[in-house]
């Protein structure tokens, strides 16, 4: 009895310590982790962001420039950060990401200034050296255009001048230093100006007034007299306007155009209009003999041979025609100089510039 007793008690003791052994053994497990040491967490989140940079804006003489536009490039990633200088001229970017970095500046009235480029790593406070912006340089813009092109647009303009807004009145240069025409535009001008509207208006009256005065009787009356005066004065201005306007004045390089001078003595301005009948500027700026106007009127006074009556044919009527034809220019002139301006519509310019004059 007394065996099983202690046999009993073992038995207890023992399912006692199983117990207590499963017992500790889940409290162990379901014990929570320790906490992590702060000192071995990553740091890279941290370090992004972390660095900073500062700077001056100056000028070439020291002073500060606020205002100025002040660019931080990330070199390699495209990625750019824009402030506006303060106005010590301070600049300063923070919460920068390590990279290799350059600083622009610019501002107006300057020439831009740039930063040498630098590394930048983590938690780093770089000092950029002073940006100087020297001043920018003054530029003047000179468009050069051809000769061509401008006497293209001043024969444009010449040729919207009418008298009373009517007459034509292209071949008055109010502009007194033009630029020369080409031969080819001298052909066009001879073409707009001699079968312009007017001047088939003109012819008419011209014929009408022969007729009326019975001049170069050859023709005879009625009708018929007329239509064969109409069409000589009509071949006689065109022949002239061709030949004076362009043939001749292409061939001898001359301007055909009436320089208005608009400025001097009475003078001075009649003899500039009787002269130009006889003396004409080269496209080259020089004076010569108005070799276009008299070899003009000759020579279509020579083809008038072909057509007028015989009795009125010969040597005379030839420079009777060019006579004629150059008294009429220089009266002409005389108008255009004292006259045709205030009453010509569209014209531009106003002669040659009067000299100055210094005072004593």
């Amino acid at each position: 009895m007394r065996l099983r007793g202690v046999l009993f008690l073992l038995l207890c003791c023992l399912n006692q310590q199983l117990a207590i052994a499963a017992s500790g053994q889940e409290s162990v497990q379901s014990l929570p982790d320790a906490p992590v040491p702060a000192g071995t967490a990553d740091n890279s989140t941290a370090a992004e962001g972390s660095a900073s940079v500062s700077g001056t804006v100056l000028d070439v003489s020291g002073a500060a420039v606020s205002g100025a536009t002040v660019i931080l490039m990330q070199m390699g990633e495209g990625q750019q950060r824009t402030i506006r200088s303060g106005a010590d001229g301070g600049l300063a970017f923070s919460r920068i990401s390590p990279g290799s970095y350059v600083v622009v500046a610019a501002a107006p009235a300057f020439q831009q200034s740039a930063s040498a480029e630098f590394i930048l790593a983590a938690r780093q406070a770089y000092q950029v050296p002073s940006l100087v912006l020297p001043i920018a340089e003054a530029t003047t813009e000179v468009v050069v255009r051809p000769t061509e092109v401008i006497a293209a647009e001043q024969m444009k303009a010449e040729e919207t001048q009418r008298v009373l807004g009517i007459i034509p009145n292209f071949y008055t240069s109010y502009v007194w230093d033009a630029a020369p025409l080409n031969a080819k535009q001298k052909y066009s001008m001879a073409m707009r100006e001699t079968f312009d509207p007017v001047s088939f208006i003109a012819v008419s009256i011209t014929a009408g007034v022969e007729q009326a005065s019975n001049a170069f009787p050859g023709y005879g009356q009625g009708a018929q007299g007329y239509g064969k005066r109409w069409a000589a004065r009509f071949v006689d201005g065109r022949t002239s306007d061709l030949l004076s306007h362009a043939v001749f004045p292409a061939l001898f390089h001359q301007d055909p155009r009436y320089f208005y001078q608009g400025s001097g003595t009475k003078r001075s301005r009649v003899s500039h209009a009787v002269s130009s009948a006889f003396i004409a500027r080269s496209d080259s700026g020089r004076t010569m003999p108005n070799y276009s106007y008299l070899l003009g009127d000759i020579c279509s006074g020579a083809l008038s041979n072909a057509y007028y009556p015989a009795s009125s044919r010969g040597a005379n009527l030839v420079f009777t025609n060019a006579a004629i034809g150059l008294a009429g220019r220089a009266g002409a002139n005389i108008i255009l100089e004292f006259f045709s301006k205030r009453i010509t519509r569209n014209a531009r310019g106003d002669g040659k510039p009067a000299p100055i004059s210094s005072a004593p």
